[in-house]
């Protein structure tokens, strides 16, 4: 950091196992990316090339080689490999990820009816070679899925060979583990706390609010991602208690407490 203050919470350090920051790239240009590390390199620890945008995605080795350079891991999105599943071509795809020398993939069954065993066996035989994510929960609105469940699939696919499992929210953060409107199924998140570990989990989180829902409930080293490009630098005052958000989290209560003194009697 560039200078000394008090009562700022530990950051876990790169490579990181907890306090992971997971961008979404939906289809930066070159430079682009070339910016987002210049910028925040040191505090993105993976970077989704988001849905199917590998796809079209212009100079692809050449950003996924810049992000590897900077110790980022890489991984195709999660519709792209149901793409390739429902297409039949699961060896086409596992040739696809060899090729791009990418160190992950994400499974993930959020726009194709998978039966959950088969899932597992594709996770299964992915990780043999490389880092495995999978992600648990629908795309599709007004599917809700019962706490037990959640937590059976996540912990079944954490043994099946998963890294991580990625608790569902889209980009929108309106579906998954959030509500409609953007706020976050507490019940939910607190019954698969209890059955899954913090640190196995990463939590979709594109919105301001829930990221800071999460720092606020699980502290600053809490996996968050489909975090913005543009994003990723505020997340990280967000985590330091160096936004008004999350402002007095670290403070001493006796230091809080006379702020806010002060401010009711200025």
């Amino acid at each position: 950091m560039n200078y000394s203050l008090s009562h700022i919470p530990a950051r876990s350090s790169k490579p990181r196992e907890e306090g992971l920051t997971m961008v979404m790239d939906k289809g930066l240009s070159l430079r682009q990316s070339e910016d987002l590390v210049d910028g925040a390199g040191h505090l993105v620890d993976l970077v989704k090339l988001g849905f199917g945008t590998s796809f079209a995605t212009p100079k692809l080795k050449d950003k996924i080689a810049l992000y590897q350079s900077n110790d980022i891991k890489v991984y195709l999105g999660g519709t792209l490999f149901e793409a390739f599943i429902a297409r039949g071509q699961f060896e086409d795809y596992r040739r696809l990820v060899a090729d791009l020398k990418v160190e992950a993939a994400e499974v993930s069954d959020g726009s194709i009816n998978l039966p959950h065993d088969i899932k597992c066996r594709y996770i299964n035989t992915l990780a043999r070679d490389i880092t495995v994510l999978s992600e648990v929960g629908s795309k599709e609105s007004g599917i809700l899925i019962s706490p037990a469940k959640w937590v059976r699939m996540m912990n079944d696919e954490l043994q099946a060979g998963s890294w991580k499992v990625i608790a569902e929210a889209r980009e929108s953060g309106t579906v998954g583990i959030y509500r409609p409107s953007g706020h976050a199924h507490t019940t939910l998140v607190n019954r698969i706390l209890a059955k899954v570990p913090g640190q196995d989990i990463i939590w979709e989180a594109p919105l301001k609010s829930q990221q800071t829902w999460f720092i606020q409930q699980l502290g600053a080293n809490v996996n968050l991602g489909n975090v913005g490009p543009d994003e990723v630098m505020a997340l990280e005052a967000l985590r330091l208690g160096l936004r008004g958000d999350t402002f007095f989290q670290y403070l001493p209560e006796d230091m809080a407490e006379k702020l806010r003194q002060v401010q009711e009697n200025p």
